[in-house]
């Protein structure tokens, strides 16, 4: 009674098939988590200069906004001082009483056609904007690192570092400040 079973030959050549196999799925798959990652860095420093955008079109705007309402109100104000000032000027009490009434009217006008002369709530408002915006692009920069980070230690260890030499996947440089960096930007009124 003889045995029946696989052959010798293609026992050998099932098993160089399911490495081959084994192999190959491994390249695929490490060839497709370094092509993720690299994708996930350009995406995440496209969200740096998306904030680093929205930073260029708001502050300036706000800033503008700002001294235009700001320079509104110190117009107002300076007006209104002057005519607090003819005060002393009337000699009669005829013209302390126009002066008074002139004054009294100016009152009115401005508050009601200026009920909310606050430039210091748009000051506030301003400054709030401004950290909220440097704020977003600290966040946008730390995961753009945090990606790249994930990515390089990919790259550099074992067995990444194999695949990625032949698949030419290299470190990528982490975003750092630039020289003069740590120095606030100047906001100027």
């Amino acid at each position: 009674m003889s045995k029946k079973g696989i052959k010798p030959g293609l026992a050998i050549l099932l098993v160089i098939l399911g490495l081959a196999l084994i192999i190959g799925v491994t390249f695929i798959s490490y060839h497709n988590k370094f092509v993720r990652a690299d994708e996930t860095i350009n995406q995440q420093w496209a969200q740096v200069q998306t904030q680093y955008q929205r930073r260029a079109d708001l502050i300036p705007n706000l800033v503008e906004t700002v001294k235009g309402y700001a320079s509104h109100e110190a117009a107002v104000l300076t007006e209104l001082t002057a005519m607090r000032s003819r005060y002393s000027e009337a000699s009669t009490p005829e013209e302390l009483e126009r002066v008074d009434q002139e004054f009294q009217r100016a009152i009115n006008v401005v508050v009601e056609a200026y009920p909310d002369l606050k430039a210091n709530e748009n000051f506030l408002a301003l400054q709030a904007e401004l950290a909220g915006t440097e704020n977003r692009i600290a966040v946008a920069r730390r995961d753009f690192n945090e990606s790249v980070g994930s990515y390089n230690k990919t790259v550099r260890t074992f067995p990444g570092n194999f695949f990625a030499g032949i698949f030419g996947f290299n470190a990528r440089d982490m975003f750092q400040a630039q020289e003069g960096a740590e120095t606030a930007p100047n906001v100027s009124f």
